[in-house]
């Protein structure tokens, strides 16, 4: 049984609490928040038995792991103070909002013997699972290049405190593109160069979500960031990130083979529809997915990697993972800052595929 403690309890807190009170190796025995009544209130309704203030969390010996579901900007410490106290951690994206942060945590877990993992971990479910699968089996042919869309007019129209999505650090590509650029990884494997172009289209915005209705927020970070990412590969993809568009037609991703296009689902979702359309057809196939066991839920990849502590292997959502789609994300805003190319300096194989016919919640053969 691995004892856990959620430190952060937001929007997306309940979500993970549901998902790990399901996982029967797991034991969710507090949390913690800078705003004690945001945690009681998760506590009480997800029947945490603890709420505690952070240094008093981090202190205690007999939790095992810590869900850092703090905003961004405070990955970096939050992590850090874990990974200082002995505890494994599974971070929300992204790892953190620049490179030197992120290499800074990973370099802190492997000298101290702890696990690191981050999210996404929607890459684990029934939907981009079969996507990989297609790919490994050769159905699309040597994959050529991709193309993905994060179009949408910003997080003021419905969360309730969208302000940090426009601090620096943040954006849609830092937001929502580790989304697709873990996607793109499992997919084509690691990425070798980056070029990008990117802009602050209003310099502030006004939140139209309650309940900070009316506020103006500044924005510091580029609203629409368009990235090419070149694949040690030789495949070639296009990501473009947006928080400037009113509406479009353009969805999600797709992988273009030198046999057949794939349609992969969602990134942001766990499962499908994944579609197939092979040169010559004048019809898009709908696949079936692969089975799985698992919650289709935001922390699977928290549970995967406190299965594997006891296991031994490697965990799927690693921190190997998040640094080299951090830099990707970061190198991105430094080409559209220099008009440069970027060379990357990390990389990463895509995590092994879920086996089939997994065990109720559990993560190996």
């Amino acid at each position: 049984m691995k004892r856990v403690g959620i430190i952060g309890c937001g929007v997306i807190a309940p979500t993970y609490a549901t998902t790990l009170n399901e996982i029967d190796f797991i034991d969710l025995v507090a949390c913690s928040d800078s705003v004690p009544d945001r945690a009681a209130e998760l506590a009480a309704s997800h029947d945490i038995p603890r709420v505690t203030p952070l240094d008093a969390l981090l202190a205690d010996d007999e939790i095992d792991g810590v869900i850092n579901l703090t905003p961004p900007t405070a990955h970096g410490a939050v992590t850090g103070a874990a990974l200082e106290a002995g505890k494994a951690v599974f971070s929300e994206k992204p790892l953190g909002v620049d490179f030197t942060d992120g290499k800074r945590l990973v370099d802190a877990a492997v000298e101290n013997g702890l696990r690191l993992g981050c999210a996404p971990d929607t890459f684990l479910g029934p939907g981009l699972q079969t996507c990989r699968d297609i790919v490994e089996r050769g159905l699309i042919g040597e994959p050529v290049a991709a193309n993905g869309f994060i179009l949408g007019p910003g997080p003021e129209h419905w969360h309730p405190d969208p302000g940090s999505f426009y601090q620096l650090g943040a954006g849609p590509l830092l937001d929502m593109g580790p989304y697709y650029l873990t996607a793109l990884v499992q997919l084509l494997g690691p990425a070798r160069r980056v070029t990008a172009a990117a802009r602050v289209t209003r310099a502030e915005r006004l939140i139209l979500s309650e309940p900070r209705r009316g506020v103006i927020i500044r924005v510091e970070a580029p609203t629409h960031v368009s990235t090419i990412v070149e694949f040690a590969s030789g495949a070639i993809a296009t990501l473009v990130s947006s928080f400037d568009v009113a509406a479009t037609q353009y969805r999600n991703l797709e992988i273009y083979g030198t046999e057949a296009t794939l349609a992969v689902p969602d990134p942001n979702t766990f499962g499908g529809p994944v579609r197939i359309r092979a040169v010559g057809s004048k019809q898009w196939r709908d696949l079936p997915l692969r089975a799985t066991h698992l919650p289709l839920r935001r922390g699977i990849g928290a549970a995967d990697m406190l299965w594997a502590m006891g296991s031994g292997r490697a965990h799927r959502a690693s921190d190997v993972l998040a640094l080299h789609v951090l830099e990707m994300m970061t190198a991105s805003i430094d080409s559209a800052e220099t008009g440069q190319r970027v060379d990357l300096t990390t990389s990463c194989a895509p995590a092994p595929l879920l086996p089939l016919g997994l065990a109720q919640h559990t993560f190996d053969d």
